[in-house]
């Protein structure tokens, strides 16, 4: 008997080498445009790699201390980090199939079994009988399928690493998109409140000026009915900050009422003053999460073709058991009770052969699915990156030139009203040109906002925000 067990278990150990289905083999040399990115020649970008804590290129300490909450309390957060442990669970557990499997077994009893049975005239024997065993099963892994569970497995803890870095840096930034909100917000209550001063003082000019008839009741109305639209601004403004402060209050897992109180006052709107690191499409295909998340579920998609393709093949268990059986307790623990068994070590499960063909075809087909997603993932990220370049660099033209058209139009305003005050010009003119001024000032309110929106926005589609992850177990 073990002369003829050695040969078959060495046999075995030579054929667990072999793995069914096909090695992967990443896409990732092959994926397109692994090159500087096209829009990032201009003047506000650099090739270097771009920071992980971006957030503190806007040099705002408030912004850092709300991402350090947000990044200890979010909710979105810990759900991402109870799958990516849920996720190692399922890998510990795919690899202890490797390993024996043991059972304990024992009974006592009273009984008496058959006479006729036995071929006896009359009832059979009774007594005590007392059975105590351990049993251990090896299944050998031929084929490989127990060691394309664990790639698969080991490719899933990969994506969901990938899922908890994605909801980590859109944590990120949400928590800086509402800080930026909340700043804009004041930003436009001050200028609002400035206007509003400004067209309180020309409104009561205006109201001297009819009453020492140098005036006309119309154009006392015009001042009137400006000072008061711009004041009706003011309580929409009020509304969108406080919107965007429970926003952050919820982001750093606090109730919406608990909001940060430093930020209420905030007024000025955070802005990356420096040339920004964008990489290139390489470094970009190892810092999207969403694009490694989706390497592995290729990775993933792959190795279950193994596993699909193992069933086509007969399973093999080595298996022994050792134990003791007796009549009474006395002989349970003595040498005549022992008993023990190394057969049969080898059992043969034959599949049916066109269910598991059809699970192969599914496992293939999941396969091309995951490759074609890839490819749409990566080129997409492609398109976002492209895409938030070219915006962040028009938005800071488009800042700039604002910012000009805004001082020439206070400019125009301040002559306006010396003149109109010594009666050189209508006060038609002084309301067009406050009325420019004003809408200047909005415009370059909210061209600040979205300046600072699409930094966090490029950020984002750069990848930036993670942080290398554990070794995987």
């Amino acid at each position: 008997m073990k002369r003829r067990l050695i040969p078959l278990m060495a046999t075995a150990s030579l054929l667990a080498g072999c793995a069914a289905g096909p090695n992967y083999v990443a896409p990732t040399p092959t994926a397109p445009a692994q090159t500087p990115f096209a829009s990032a020649a201009a003047p506000a970008f650099v090739p270097d790699e771009p920071p992980a804590q971006w957030w503190r290129l806007f040099e705002a300490p408030a912004l850092d201390r709300l991402v350090e909450e947000a990044l200890a309390a979010n909710t979105d957060l810990r759900v991402a980090a109870a799958n990516l442990e849920q996720a190692r669970a399922a890998l510990r557990e795919t690899r202890n199939a490797r390993l024996p499997s043991t059972t304990v077994s024992g009974s006592a009893g009273y009984g008496r079994s058959s006479g006729a049975a036995a071929g006896l005239a009359g009832p059979g024997p009774e007594g005590e009988s007392y059975d105590l065993g351990l049993d251990v099963a090896y299944q050998v892994d031929l084929f490989g399928r127990i060691r394309r569970g664990i790639e698969a497995g080991r490719a899933d803890l990969g994506a969901a690493q990938a899922s908890y870095d994605l909801a980590r840096i859109s944590v990120v930034a949400e928590t800086a998109r509402a800080y930026v909100d909340a700043c804009d917000a004041g930003r436009q209550i001050a200028v609002a409140r400035e206007s509003l001063r400004v067209q309180e003082e020309t409104f009561d000019l205006t109201r001297r000026l009819v009453e020492g008839g140098r005036g006309t009741a119309l154009d006392s109305s015009r001042a009137a009915a400006l000072l008061e639209q711009t004041r009706a601004d003011i309580p929409r403004l009020e509304a969108e900050r406080k919107a965007a402060l429970f926003r952050l209050a919820v982001l750093t897992g606090k109730p919406p009422t608990q909001f940060p109180t430093d930020v209420a006052a905030c007024a000025t709107p955070p802005a990356v003053r420096t040339t920004i690191p964008v990489g290139d499409g390489a470094s970009l295909l190892a810092r999207r999460p969403d694009v490694r998340a989706a390497e592995r579920r290729l990775a993933a998609a792959t190795a279950r073709i193994g596993v699909a393709t193992a069933d086509l093949y007969p399973s093999i268990r080595l298996g022994g058991s050792v134990g003791s059986t007796a009549a009474t307790g006395d002989d349970l623990f003595s040498e005549r009770g022992f008993r023990f068994s190394l057969g049969p070590l080898i059992s043969w499960s034959f599949p049916n052969i066109g269910a598991a063909r059809a699970r192969i075809a599914q496992a293939r087909a999941a396969e091309q699915g995951a490759l074609a997603t890839f490819d749409g993932t990566w080129l997409n990220a492609l398109q976002e990156s492209e895409s938030a370049l070219t915006r962040y660099a028009a938005e800071g033209e488009r800042l700039a030139t604002l910012r000009r058209g805004r001082d020439q139009s206070a400019e125009a305003a301040r002559i306006a009203r010396l003149r109109y005050r010594e009666g050189a010009e209508s006060f038609q003119i002084v309301l067009d040109a406050e009325r420019s001024l004003a809408s200047a000032e909005a415009l370059l309110a909210l061209s600040q906002a979205q300046f600072a929106d699409n930094a966090i926005t490029l950020f984002l589609a750069l990848g930036g925000g993670w942080e290398a992850a554990p070794d995987q177990e």
